[in-house]
């Protein structure tokens, strides 16, 4: 029996680069066909201290992709005996991603992290790689793609970078109907990591 294409979850994710580092954006909403199985779906990812990411796609996929992925460069990381950049977890993720090429993790997959500059890595489930400064996939990206390409500018600060993220991916929800339910976002500076979660409507105060 051929798999329908139809229940292939979708998703909105976003990435910027900024002037200090990168923010990934996904949101919560996790589907079936028509049916919302649940609106507190994670698909951001803590990869390495120093690299995050985000996925659109199949739930399961994403979650066993990004768990070998960091099981691969813990181990390479004890071997070279110092932290992987960003543009070398893309490449191996990119192997892993190939290796698996006739049975494929249904999964669209977005790197952000610092090594000379704030890049973002773009995989596709046959494990392509695109670098950008800004980047969109799911079935929410033709309209939240539109939205950051408008407002982008090189350099820009943490907060335009928040901003123009979340109005991005807001935008993707309004006419998506398999995206919703709150932003989660992934910043990542050549220091650090970390995670925050953007709720849709924010409670009104009395």
């Amino acid at each position: 029996m051929a798999f329908n294409e139809a229940y292939i979850p979708g998703a909105t994710v976003v990435g910027i680069t900024y002037k200090d580092g990168v923010l990934l954006g996904a949101e919560r909403r996790v589907t079936l066909g028509s049916f919302v199985v649940s609106k507190t779906g994670k698909k951001t990812f803590k990869v390495t201290d120093k690299v995050g990411a985000a996925c659109a796609g199949m739930i399961g996929d994403m979650q066993i992709l990004i768990k070998e992925l960091q099981s691969y460069v813990k181990i390479r990381e004890l071997e070279i005996r110092r932290p992987m950049p960003a543009n070398s977890v893309a490449k191996l993720l990119s192997v892993i991603m190939f290796e698996r090429r006739y049975i494929p993790f249904i999964t669209q997959v977005m790197l952000g992290g610092v090594d000379a500059k704030p890049s973002i890595y773009v995989l596709d489930p046959l494990g392509s790689v695109i670098p950008d400064d800004y980047a969109a996939v799911g079935s929410g990206a033709e309209i939240a793609i539109g939205v950051v390409e408008n407002g982008y500018t090189e350099g820009m600060t943490e907060e335009q970078a928040t901003e123009l993220g979340v109005k991005a991916i807001r935008a993707a929800i309004k006419r998506d109907v398999q995206s919703g339910d709150g932003v989660d976002l992934v910043y990542v500076t050549k220091d650090r990591l970390r995670e925050e979660t953007v709720p849709l409507n924010p409670p009104q105060r009395a």
